[in-house]
């Protein structure tokens, strides 16, 4: 029998300590260690996975090898039938990659993972449950419409149990709901504490390394927002993704926080419906659908998304202040730049702005910190506070600098192509951004600008 030994681990980053402390001195967080009971693994005992000849894997030690006599080999990824997750990821499900999946309880997670496990058809595909029977499964699947003769369900926590259907199986994709509902008999303490999640992802990474099947993970998430569990999740993973949204409303974004193959800056969206979620293939058209043109205090920003152009309306509302101080209150916009924006609109536009209540919107439920919004948001306080409309058909793209000069912005040639196709007829960007731009590939009209001034003389005259 193995010797019992017990430590204090820090719930926020996993920091462990002989004694209980107050304050963690890794992550600086008060009152996190909370004791565990760890069992060191004896030396006649078995991993929870161990490499086997029926995968394919022979167990050797590593050696040191030189850099340029490494072959590398691009694998072909795995194509799921969701085009924004794949999207998201890079292009595809990576073979032995780990991907972990975090959002708010009923925000759509485990829909999104049986959605996807019903739609890879050509593949064996291992669900893998410890929070739901399989009735409450097999209900869901009923309602998104999906039937799968090679999707199995476990409803199963414990590892060693997990691994041996999964050697009898073989499938070729494991989703696993959640991470931290799974315990390991190699560690003593709870389902959900630190060693637990610990122990278990790093079962699951070793199985998804050597035998190259990809591995999805659904996790917690804390009130805050962040991933449930020790810091240390996320960095033991390939891919770390967010599912948000308002519970309230019929949108979720995917959004990238890590992925080591491919760009941290995709998104992917999804509309909830009685069937499951659905993509939204073009998501200019639903976060323009509800935009009133004869109102003031709206003006319709061209932003990027990773590769991806997004047309965004960006609403502002000017009041007097009458409680003293004024307020200055932004939703999906850096509240930091947006009292900037406004110290440039007072300096260099001759505008009173100073006893004035500022309240910025980026309507869907988006947050961007693209520059190229400036030009929209000066444009949508200014017509707030003027009372003007902009006309329906013009839309910005533009960063503002602190003198007032309007700046270039990448990958133009993108947000004019999907102004145009929405139907949009005019545009105003940076003169810098103007040259050597081809005007007659574009059925839009270009208004070049060097001055924040020209541009709100343009709009409102």
């Amino acid at each position: 029998m193995a010797k019992l030994k017990t430590l204090y681990f820090c719930q926020n980053c996993g920091a462990q300590s002989a004694k209980w402390i107050g304050r963690c001195p890794s992550c600086g967080e008060w009152n996190t260690y909370v004791e565990e009971v760890i069992q060191k693994e004896e030396t006649t005992a078995n991993n929870a996975w161990k490499a086997s000849t029926s995968v394919g894997t022979t167990s050797k030690a590593a050696r040191p090898r030189v850099i340029s006599d490494i072959v590398f080999e691009e694998e072909p990824r795995i194509r799921t039938q969701d085009g924004e997750l794949d999207r998201v990821l890079g292009g595809g499900l990576v073979p032995g990659s780990l991907v972990l999946i975090g959002g708010e309880p009923g925000i759509g997670k485990s829909t999104l993972m049986l959605q996807i496990a019903m739609t890879l058809r050509q593949l064996k595909v291992l669900y893998v449950s410890g929070e739901e029977s399989e009735q409450q499964i097999k209900m869901r699947a009923e309602r998104l419409g999906e039937q799968h003769p090679n999707c199995y369900i476990l409803t199963e926590t414990n590892t060693q149990n997990i691994f041996k259907q999964i050697d009898q199986l073989q499938p070729n994709v494991v989703v696993v709901d959640s991470i931290q509902t799974l315990h390991s008999g190699l560690v003593e303490s709870g389902a959900g504490s630190v060693s637990q999640v610990r122990e278990c992802t790093q079962e699951l990474l070793k199985y998804a390394k050597e035998t190259g099947t990809p591995v999805l993970l659904i996790g917690h998430i804390t009130k805050d927002g962040s991933i449930a569990g020790p810091k240390i999740l996320e960095h033991m993973v390939d891919t770390v993704l967010q599912f948000e949204g308002d519970r309230h409303l019929s949108y979720r974004i995917l959004r990238t926080i890590k992925n080591r193959f491919g760009s941290t800056s995709e998104l992917g969206i999804y509309e909830m419906q009685g069937t499951g979620l659905r993509q939204v293939s073009n998501p200019s058209e639903i976060l323009l659908s509800q935009r009133t043109e004869s109102l003031s205090g709206m003006a319709i920003g061209a932003t990027l998304e990773g590769n991806r152009p997004l047309l965004v309306e960006v609403q502002a509302l000017v009041t007097p202040a009458t409680y003293g101080t004024p307020q200055r209150s932004s939703t999906g916009f850096d509240a930091k730049r947006l009292n900037m924006l406004l110290a440039v609109l007072e300096k260099r536009s001759g505008l009173r702005l100073g006893q004035h209540d500022v309240f910025l919107n980026i309507a869907g439920g988006l947050r961007l910190d693209d520059p190229a919004l400036d030009l929209a948001v000066c444009a949508a306080v200014v017509s707030s506070l003027n009372d003007l409309p902009i006309r329906g058909e013009i839309c910005l793209a533009a960063e503002v600098g602190l003198s007032g000069e309007i700046r270039a912005v990448s990958r133009l040639d993108q947000r004019l192509s999907e102004a145009e196709k929405l139907g949009f007829a005019e545009m105003y960007i940076s003169h810098f951004n103007a040259r050597g731009l081809d005007m007659s590939r574009y059925g839009i009209r270009v208004q070049p600008a060097g001055r924040l001034d020209e541009v709100l003389q343009g709009l409102f005259g």
